[in-house]
């Protein structure tokens, strides 16, 4: 029985420096799994930085002008003198149509004018009244007005210098004033002016007091790629759609080789002036996965602190970033960020 006792308390005694001897190394061991979760990480300092105000606007080129040319009365075609994509001047003549009565009011303009003639000499000598000067005065200048504006409709000139679009009818069919084209607008043949063209581009109403008049944009396309072509703000449309409250502007761009054409897809970039704003590398912005929440981690004396941010704009492989809860001055981690989380211990790291 004494022997039982002994073993024991040796036992006891045993498990008890045990114990003690194993205490500081589990202690050791904590401490090793906290320092572990300190996280090396680079900061650069958040600063608000002045930068261009811009906007990239999608859009179409467009004719700088159109126009569908038609007479103004029904008649015989005499002749269509251009065809599709001929290139003509301003006044070129187009179409003739039939000239009978063109030809006799002409006619009779030359002898009503001949007559006014004799009778402005008899008016001197007394042999007619003044009313019946008057009389063949007023027929005479009536009858050239009938003459101009037959000369008008039977003889169609280019109103500018453009390209024919389209010719809708052939030498010696009957015109007839009815919608013939695509557009529902009756012609004869259809023109437009290419240089230069214009883009509409339409603008939040935000932007409105940004806008002015002569404000440079540039201009690509898909069609050449890496190539810029300027153009110019010259007109603001004075209306904002109730709809979509946006404005519309036109955009001048010279395109005296031509290369451009209407109906192409264009990009329109403008710059609206500066302000102050938040720029960070596009590698320090994080995505929550699953969610399009997009945030930013700070370092605040050795603790990573997670932002929401928005992005407002993107230039190459910077970001312009939006919170209400910076200010500017904060530590930026843009490097180990990755694996961070709200509260974690951060290591800055100096190069």
């Amino acid at each position: 029985m004494k022997k039982i006792k002994i073993a024991l308390l040796a036992a006891i005694i045993g498990s008890v420096i045990t114990s003690c001897m194993m205490k500081p190394s589990e202690e050791t061991t904590s401490e090793a799994s906290v320092v572990e979760k300190v996280q090396p990480v680079k900061v650069m300092d958040l600063q608000y930085k002045k930068t261009a105000i811009e906007e990239n606007i999608t859009s179409t080129i467009n004719a700088f002008e159109e126009t569908y040319l038609s007479p103004a009365l029904q008649g015989r075609i005499r002749s269509v003198k251009v065809e599709v994509n001929d290139h003509v001047k301003k006044g070129e003549l187009l179409v003739e149509l039939d000239r009978t009565q063109l030809d006799q009011t002409r006619l009779q303009y030359q002898t009503l004018k001949t007559d006014l003639a004799r009778m402005d000499t008899l008016l001197q000598y007394g042999s007619v009244t003044q009313q019946s000067y008057d009389q063949m005065k007023s027929q005479v200048d009536i009858t050239h007005l009938v003459l101009e504006n037959l000369e008008e409709n039977t003889l169609l000139r280019a109103p500018y210098s453009g390209i024919i679009t389209g010719k809708y009818y052939n030498d010696g069919e009957l015109f007839s004033p009815t919608p013939n084209t695509p557009v529902g607008k009756a012609a004869l043949v259809s023109l437009i002016r290419i240089d230069p063209l214009k883009v509409m581009v339409n603008l939040s109403e935000k932007q409105l007091p940004l806008v002015k008049e002569g404000m440079e944009a540039k201009i690509t396309t898909d069609v050449y790629q890496g190539e810029v072509f300027s153009g110019r703000v010259f007109r603001i449309h004075p209306t904002i759609s109730a709809a979509t409250r946006t404005f519309t502007m036109e955009v001048k761009v010279p395109n005296k080789d031509q290369k451009l054409r209407p109906g192409m897809f264009a990009r329109v970039s403008l710059k609206l002036g500066e302000k102050e704003a938040l720029i960070v590398p596009s590698i320090a912005v994080l995505q929550q996965p699953g969610t399009n929440e997009r945030y930013i981690m700070l370092n605040e004396d050795g603790i990573a602190r997670r932002v929401t941010v928005k992005i407002l704009n993107r230039y190459d492989d910077q970001l312009e970033i939006f919170s209400s809860e910076l200010n500017g001055g904060e530590q930026l981690i843009f490097a180990g960020q990755t694996s961070l989380e709200d509260g974690d211990k951060v290591n800055v790291v100096v190069e």
